[in-house]
């Protein structure tokens, strides 16, 4: 895992990953400009006063803007890495291709291409699932507000989870069947979440933040070669054939703890 995060970060030379980082970060800074822009306009003017029933003291431009840009940072808090990682996600086959193109042309032959949509479906997911775990963690991180630091290991620890489980998904979607996906998953579990924890932290860095979802998803194409289709085919229909006992057993158990019919 500290290869393939090594590796990640020395792909930001390339040109062609470089490319897709600038535009994935112009997009999801794009998104809190808009954000902004609204905020300004449905402040400006507004009364909060009059709206919690105490009196008037209505907004002039000056503190409309104020107002949005508090509100745009706390926003931006919360909200980017779920934009970012679904941004950088629409990406993913683009990125997974110049890497793999590079470092691993054996493997680039035999990828399952996962188009726009496709990505942007799996982007959406893994907000929706950074969403709930960071809504779930939200008390948590006002209670340890009085820590100092206490919120910053918090959001670490949530997004770092989150992000283990969407870096390793985004890597191993290219190849492979279900089963043997499902099994390196499931065997290389620990280092998703160490390279989600790396890219949590990033996120918490000025400007290392635009760069944190390209390295993460990168660092999971990395991990993902050199540690599955580093392995020789042998291996590789061992870890499905594992796979595909582990579910065959499931099912038998659970036909064999439906009631039998009566005679």
């Amino acid at each position: 895992m500290i290869r393939a995060l090594g590796l990640a970060v020395a792909d930001l030379g390339n040109r062609r990953v470089l490319a897709i980082m600038l535009q994935a970060a112009a997009i999801s800074l794009l998104v809190f400009i808009v954000l902004a822009g609204v905020l300004v306009w449905l402040l400006s003017g507004a009364d909060p006063c009059a709206f919690a029933g105490v009196g008037s003291c209505p907004l002039d431009t000056g503190s409309g803007i104020a107002g949005a840009v508090v509100l745009t940072l706390l926003a931006a808090w919360f909200l980017y890495p779920a934009v970012a990682i679904t941004v950088v996600t629409t990406f993913a086959d683009r990125i997974a291709r110049a890497v793999e193109e590079r470092h691993y042309p054996e493997a680039a032959k035999e990828v399952r291409r996962t188009g726009t949509a496709e990505g942007l479906l799996m982007g959406l997911k893994s907000a929706g699932r950074l969403l709930l775990f960071n809504l779930v963690a939200l008390p948590f991180y006002l209670l340890l507000l009085v820590t100092g630091v206490g919120p910053f290991i918090l959001f670490v620890i949530v997004n770092g989870i989150a992000f283990g489980r969407d870096i390793g998904e985004l890597a191993a979607a290219r190849h492979g069947d279900r089963l043997s996906r499902r099994a390196w998953l499931k065997q290389t579990r620990a280092q998703q979440h160490f390279i989600g924890l790396v890219v949590s932290v990033l996120f918490l860095v000025p400007f290392a933040n635009l760069l944190a979802p390209v390295i993460g998803t990168a660092a999971g194409i990395h991990l993902f070669n050199g540690s599955f289709w580093g392995m020789n085919p042998d291996k590789r229909r061992v870890a499905a054939q594992e796979s595909r006992n582990s579910a065959a057993g499931v099912g038998n158990r659970r036909k064999a703890d439906l009631p039998r019919p009566r005679g």
